[in-house]
């Protein structure tokens, strides 16, 4: 007999013989080691064609994407000159009172819309018209002396009036007397008694003294016309100087009420009904609804920029839409040159540091006027320097 182990084929269920040992007792076939290590190596097959190149297309693809991407960002960037560095500004007119006070009524609040004329604020006004009530009766007492000069100056003129009457009087009685005393002399001399010669030129003496009286009356008379006439102008004066108190004191008294210059809305209120305010005191400020933008743009930028050229200005508030504009303007100056306190390049280490110069942009587009556009928000203007 053969003494090599025997084995014992197996038939499947196909009717195939098999040569595999038999399983062990209880069912279950014990795995070899190698088909256990065979199963945990990966698979080195290799991959299969179409995968490399799907890899290969998709790698290029995407480099064209990112070619054609940035040159198409870099055509259009060329065309543009943007900053971040842009707010709203507009006009704010800040309201101080001319008059110290107290403020007796506030009719206004935060934020209200107010038209130019509007009354915002009524400081207690009994002050100033009790001054207007003062300056009035000081009129009427100038304006009285007024009429005594010129009544003096009346008198004063009739009594030159009368002052050269008198000399015209003793300018006759004076001939009278010379020609008296001339006939006495013409005659014989015993003719007429020695008496009636004296008597002659005691006459004409005397008529002369009056004459010469008379001459002084009328220039004492102008004299004091003159002087009358100093005083009517002195009340004159005075008169005037009344009616500029009674204008001061009606101007004082408006100046008690403080109204809104200009149309727009009340901001940074600062004061409260019954506070005691004085003159230069900010009580509160009116905002215009028309705003623009100030662009700092760097030096560097203002190569192609030039009045007149479209904006698209873009507020982070309200990001869209984005509104058209134009370039108003651009500012003879750097912002740092008009600082508070400029820089001094001149002295200690000098490091050179990239100037801004603002830029005036209106805007040009109606959807700004249904956007509650505030001064100080922050904008990103875009101005199209190449076609």
């Amino acid at each position: 007999m053969d003494d090599a182990p025997q084995t014992r084929e197996r038939a499947d269920p196909a009717g195939r013989r098999s040569d595999a040992p038999p399983r062990p007792a209880g069912g279950n076939e014990a795995r070899p080691a190698e088909a256990d290590r065979a199963a945990s190596q990966p698979d080195a097959r290799p991959a299969s064609p179409w995968r490399r190149r799907l890899v290969i297309g998709g790698g290029a693809l995407a480099a064209v994407l990112v070619l054609a991407g940035g040159g198409w960002w870099w055509q259009q960037a060329r065309l543009w000159e943007s900053t971040d560095d842009a707010f709203l500004e507009s006009h704010v007119t800040r309201l101080a009172p001319q008059v110290a006070g107290r403020v007796a009524e506030l009719l206004v609040e935060d934020n209200q819309r107010v038209e130019a004329g509007q009354l915002l604020v009524q400081i207690d006004p009994r002050d100033q018209e009790v001054a207007l009530e003062n300056a009035r009766a000081r009129r009427g007492s100038a304006a009285a002396q007024v009429a005594e000069a010129g009544a003096q100056v009346a008198v004063r003129q009739a009594a030159i009036a009368q002052a050269r009457a008198n000399q015209v009087v003793a300018e006759a009685d004076q001939e009278n007397a010379e020609a008296t005393l001339r006939r006495f002399r013409a005659v014989d001399p015993r003719a007429v008694t020695r008496q009636q010669n004296d008597d002659a030129e005691a006459a004409s003496r005397s008529a002369r003294a009056r004459v010469d009286a008379a001459r002084q009356a009328v220039a004492a008379a102008e004299a004091q016309a003159a002087a009358a006439e100093a005083q009517r102008r002195a009340a004159e004066a005075t008169l005037r100087e009344a009616d500029a108190a009674i204008g001061n004191a009606e101007l004082q008294l408006s100046y008690t009420k403080i109204v809104a210059p200009v149309a727009g809305r009340i901001a940074n209120r600062g004061v409260e009904a019954g506070n005691y305010v004085t003159p230069g005191q900010v009580l509160l400020s009116v905002v215009e609804p028309s705003v623009w933008v100030t662009a700092n743009f760097k030096e560097t930028q203002l190569r192609e920029i030039r009045p007149g050229q479209a904006v698209q200005v873009k507020v982070d508030a309200y990001p869209d839409p984005v509104l058209n504009g134009r370039v108003d303007s651009i500012q003879r100056g750097t912002g740092a040159r008009f600082a508070l306190l400029p820089p001094q390049n001149a002295t200690g280490n000098y490091v050179k540091v990239t100037q801004r110069v603002p830029v005036k942009i209106v805007l040009a587009d109606d959807r700004a006027k249904d956007l509650p556009l505030s001064p100080g928000l922050s904008v990103v203007p875009s101005v199209r320097v190449r076609e």
